[in-house]
């Protein structure tokens, strides 16, 4: 799972707004823009290109 510190750290390298931890810690939601980068053996891939994009 992502800690805490660094969870405060990252954002979202797009439009660079805070990202929120979901699917129980298997992946991250950008606030703003609703991308979601996964999260693989506890490494958040933070890759615009391995982002899928929530519709809600």
């Amino acid at each position: 799972m992502v800690s805490q510190e660094l969870l405060d750290l990252l954002v979202c390298p797009l439009c660079k707004k805070p990202l929120e931890l979901k699917n129980e810690g298997q992946s991250l939601k950008c606030t703003q823009c609703r991308r979601v980068y996964p999260i693989k053996d506890d490494i958040p891939i933070m890759l615009v290109d391995e982002a899928t994009i929530d519709p809600a």
